[in-house]
């Protein structure tokens, strides 16, 4: 599960639509930060198609704070991420969010049934949201550094 939810942002930082459908179950089902729906990998792949040429999309960087089976075959994923714009090192906290996976097997491999992406508002908590705008800053930061070690 962490590998694909793995794979499902770094195909949304590459700006690879065709990537990012195939992770789905042929009826996939995507719920955008902005309450958007995309259906099946087909609208997933034409909708962020049109998306990644038509605007410069920001980078996530996530959390992951729980993975459980829930059933034969079925997981579920939460985590938390944050967003930081290209060239940037600063996580934009407006666009934190909490995002939802849910997985199950198909002909041998995980395969996402429903992502959902909800804004990580915490509306009249601001505590809340500085810490965890904190907590991806210092992901984002170290994820940086090992890059730069590596290179």
């Amino acid at each position: 599960m962490r590998v694909l939810y793995n794979e499902l942002l770094e195909s949304w930082n590459k700006n690879d639509p065709g990537k990012f459908s195939k992770l789905f179950m042929p009826d996939g089902n995507v719920i955008g930060f902005d309450g958007s729906q995309m259906n099946g990998q087909a609208e997933i792949n034409n909708e962020l198609n049109r998306i990644f040429s038509n605007h410069t999309v920001a980078s996530f960087i996530g959390i992951v704070r729980e993975v459980r089976k829930i059933g034969d075959n079925v997981f579920v994923l939460r985590a938390v991420a944050g967003m930081y714009p290209g060239g940037s090192v600063i996580i934009n906290e407006k666009v934190n969010t909490i995002q939802t996976l849910i997985a199950q097997e198909d002909q041998g491999h995980l395969r996402i049934a429903v992502f959902q992406n909800t804004p990580a508002a915490l509306h009249e908590r601001p505590d809340l949201s500085v810490q965890l705008t904190k907590e991806l800053q210092e992901v984002l930061t170290q994820k940086n550094r090992l890059n730069s070690t590596t290179q």
